[in-house]
Formats: structure tokens, sequence, C-alpha cells
């Protein structure tokens, strides 16, 4: 005798359609990344900015591109209200706030590097797929380059805005000891941004900042170079586990803990290396310690990466921990006292990072 099943719930239409035309915009804001991308690297929202409103003749004219392109572009960006348009006129402006987010590279709202970040790490995602099936990484190195160049403009302005005036003074008697003459390193520097600008800050303390990646310590050597104080940062290629030196005052670590195979492995070298009454300021990713903390836009950004980049970087190296981008700060507490560090404060914050002190 056949059981009977039950009637599948019964559809809410609107909610269908809704929920259709809701993906159809997701594949627009997908498209639009490398519309985004396309538009900074050939100086099309840069021209925008300088010249005001412009027809597409006159776009791919100063920018010596094809005008069909410029076109294109430019209806897409309008249909997304990127920019504005004027039907008599036929032309297309770039409004002032957009002209600020996108524009200019040292303002903490420039975006076109995480743009930059975000369609270098879709890039990859077959590598992603083969590794969610095998349960393997696949690391940050094996990435294209826009991952590791949009990595550095998405931060560097928050760095650029933030890292002195008030991330470092929110540490407690850290700047003091900057300003006399500390010893310091900046784990994981990547392109050495972070490394750059406190040693432009500080001229009396020396550097040491490390990565894992030859190509990225070898652009952050020509960084300093270019900001003229490499007499007093040294960049080694050296992973977190082999920190070059001890007796440092401070070690930072920007947006990379969690990115790390064995965390706990390297706060336990950072413990070492520190001199006794040092400090460790480990600058993470805003989160929560609940999922539901971080079902909001900015989370929803970083889980993404968090699938795509950082967990399978994290994946690639040895143990493997995979605290994921939105780690939150009770579980880097738990790496921390795993360490054996006894105090951990999170003492600053912005929309997109949070500040750690982490002192023995």
């Amino acid at each position: 005798m056949s059981t009977p099943t039950e009637a599948p719930p019964a559809l809410d239409m609107d909610a269908l359609m809704a929920f259709v035309f809701r993906a159809v915009d997701e594949v627009g804001a997908t498209l639009n990344a490398a519309l985004v991308v396309l538009g900074d690297k050939l100086g099309y929202y840069r021209d925008l900015a300088a010249h005001g409103p412009t027809t597409p003749a006159e776009l791919a004219e100063r920018t010596g591109t094809a005008e069909p392109y410029a076109r294109e572009w430019l209806n897409a960006q309008a249909a997304g209200d990127y920019l504005t348009y004027d039907p008599p006129s036929g032309r297309y402006t770039l409004p002032p706030e957009q002209a600020v987010a996108l524009t200019v590279e040292d303002s903490p709202a420039f975006l076109p590097g995480f743009f930059q970040l975000a369609l270098g790490t879709v890039h990859d995602v077959d590598h992603v797929l083969d590794a969610a099936r095998s349960g393997g990484g696949y690391g940050w190195h094996e990435h294209v380059t826009d991952v590791h160049v949009g990595c550095e403009r998405f931060f560097r302005p928050s760095y650029h805005a933030h890292l002195v005036d008030e991330w470092l003074p929110a540490l407690d008697g850290v700047v003091e000891k900057l300003q006399a003459g500390a010893l310091v390193a900046d784990v994981g520097c990547g392109h050495g941004a972070s490394t750059v600008l406190m040693a432009q800050a500080f001229p009396e303390s020396r550097f040491v900042g490390s990565d894992y990646h030859p190509e990225s310590i070898a652009t952050a050597r020509q960084r300093a170079a270019d900001a003229g104080v490499s007499d007093r940062i040294r960049f080694e290629v050296a992973s977190a586990q082999e920190l070059p030196g001890t007796g440092f005052d401070l070690v930072t670590m920007f947006d990379c803990l969690h990115d790390m195979g064995d965390p706990v492995g390297a706060a336990e070298q950072v413990r070492r290396a520190l001199a006794p009454d040092g400090t460790w300021m480990v600058v993470e990713p805003m989160a929560g310690d609940h999922v539901e903390d971080n079902l909001n836009p900015v989370g929803r950004a970083y889980y993404g990466f968090s699938t795509l980049l950082c967990t399978p970087a994290s994946l690639s190296q040895d143990v493997g921990l995979a605290l994921g981008t939105q780690a939150g700060p009770a579980r880097i507490r738990d790496v921390a006292t795993a360490a054996g560090f006894g105090r951990f404060a999170s003492v600053a914050e912005t929309p997109f990072n949070r500040v750690l002190e982490i002192r023995a």
C-alpha cells in the first residue's frame, strides 16, 4: 500500500519573481566588477572626473580606446547608477561622490582595489572547485596578480587613514616607543604598505617586513625605495613560523592571521620573538563572533572572500586550521590564549577592520 506524499508547498509567485529579479541584479553586479576594473585600468573614471559631462566619442578619443567599448561601458555604468546620463545632450557624468570613491587612491572610500581583488579571486574559481571536492587548498601565491595588487589597493587607503593617527595610538605605550626608536616586525606584509607607512611616521624605529610570497617582497622593497625609507626597513621572504629576529617591541599582522594554516604556531612564534613588554597588534576584517552578527553587506563580501580566497589559502598550508575571514574576536582570542598570551583587547575599529591588542 503506497504512502500518500505531502503536497508541495504553495508557491508565492510574487516572492519567486522578486527573487528572480534580484538574481538579475546580482548578475549585473557580477559583470560590473569587471567593468569597474576595466574603467579603472583604461582611465575612464579619471578622465570623467577631470573633464565632466562627456560623450562616448570624446571619452574614447581622450583615452585612446575604441568608441564602441566606451559607449557600452558608459551605458552599463549609467544603468548601475555609477554615472548619470543626460538624454538631450547624450553626455555622461561621474558624480563627485563617485569620483572620490573611484579615482582618489588615498581616500578610505577608494573602491577599485576592492573590485580588482574580487575579480582576481573569482578568476580562480575552477581551482577552488577542485579544492572543495578534494578537501585541499589553493595558495595565495597561486592566484592571479589582480588578487595581490587589488588587496594592496583596497587595504592601503584604510591603513593610510587610520594606522598612524588612530590604531597605533590605541595601543598602550606603543607610540612612545616608536617615537623613541623601536624594533618592529610586520608579519605577512605583502607589498609593504603598512610597513612603509609606519617607517615614514617613525624615523627613529627600525622595521622588518616578512611574507612567504617572494614576488610580494620584491614589490615591497621597491615600495620602500620609492618612499625613501629603505634605510630603516628590511624585507625578508619568510613564513609566519620563521619570524626573522627577536626582541621586537611591536609585532603587527594586517589582515593575514586568518589566512594562515597554523595561526597558533604563528602566535607562538610571535610570543617568542617579542620583547618582555612587547605588543602584538592584529588587524583583522570586521566580524562578530556569531554568523548572525555578520549577515550584512560587509559580512557577505568577506564570507565570499573567505570561501574563494582565505579558506583555500589556509587549507593549502600545514595544519590548515581555516579560521575564515569572519573569524571574529573570540576565535582570535582562542588563538592568542593557546599561544600563551594573557592580555587581549579590541581597541579600535572601522567598517572594514577590527584592531586587537595582544600582550603576554
